[in-house]
């Protein structure tokens, strides 16, 4: 691919608490927060956010990091460059005061901000609630988004954070105890259904952490785990982003399902279960 101009995206931006960044959006109805994979909102998590768009909601990308719309596969722009834009948005992640990338018990303080983008996006844009993607370093905002009622179907696609550099990361959660027990709650009410998607041989995203998520959300926890055998050959890193990068665009393929999987629960939570059903979110 090539980059992308960011055509048909809306450009706007959204403050919070003294801190304004760059939103892009494309389409009408409810709205799905899409936060994306380092090294950012590239050409396929566009190309995600358009599947988003037209199902008939919101896509909603805020970005986070570096420069939306830019291919980082080295037939772009080279493999130098390609491995410096990639590693230079990694190193500005790490010494990032809002990312939180080892430390365990705690959320990453940019999801305060995501939590009053969603709830301004729910204003905005309508519905019964709200839904959330989070991608490799975001993946686990999502789960800790749900603390707020208003948001119906999150979304855990390789949920790489804390980076599972031991034993005891390997199994956690970056969500703070406090956090997880609201979550807990809206799940035994059967407010919430939580969906994860991971490649079993992915090293940022152990089998250990979908496993705590099993047993923290119960029956209210969807697993989707592929094969690696089953990731795109052509994309230039072992299999990891199960919808955008190592997507196989073809029916009957697992990564196919995983992506339409992901589209039916925004589907079916946003757009075709009543406004009054329980856990609406609407914060009436």
């Amino acid at each position: 691919m090539a980059d992308h101009g960011l055509e048909g995206f809306g450009r706007t931006t959204f403050t919070h608490d003294g801190v304004t960044r760059r939103v892009l959006r494309r389409g009408t109805g409810p709205a799905v927060i899409v936060m994306s994979e380092v090294p950012g909102i590239t050409p396929k998590v566009l190309g995600f956010a358009e599947r988003v768009a037209a199902i008939g909601c919101t896509a909603v990308l805020p970005v986070l990091f570096g420069t939306p719309g830019r291919d980082p596969d080295p037939s772009a722009h080279g493999a130098l460059r390609a491995r410096a834009y990639v590693g230079s948005t990694f190193l500005k992640l790490c010494v990032s005061r809002e990312f939180t990338l080892l430390a365990t018990g705690r959320s990453s303080p940019v999801v305060s901000w995501l939590r009053a983008l969603a709830a301004h996006e729910h204003e905005r844009c309508g519905g019964p609630g709200v839904g959330a993607i989070g991608m490799c370093v975001t993946g686990g905002f999502a789960l800790a988004m749900a603390t707020d009622e208003r948001l119906l179907a999150p979304v855990l696609s390789q949920p790489s954070l804390p980076l599972p550099v031991t034993a005891a990361r390997r199994r956690a959660l970056d969500i703070s105890p406090a956090e997880l027990a609201v979550v807990k709650d809206r799940c035994a009410r059967g407010d919430l259904r939580v969906l994860g998607m991971r490649f079993r041989g992915d090293r940022f995203v152990p089998g250990e952490r979908f496993a705590a998520l099993r047993r923290e959300l119960g029956d209210a926890f969807t697993a989707v785990e592929l094969d690696d055998e089953d990731a795109n050959p052509d994309a230039v890193m072992p299999p990891h982003s199960v919808v955008t990068e190592h997507l196989i665009d073809a029916p009957g393929q697992p990564t196919r399902a995983a992506l339409d999987q992901v589209l039916d629960l925004f589907r079916t939570r946003l757009l075709t279960e009543r406004p009054d059903a329980p856990g609406d979110g609407n914060g009436s």
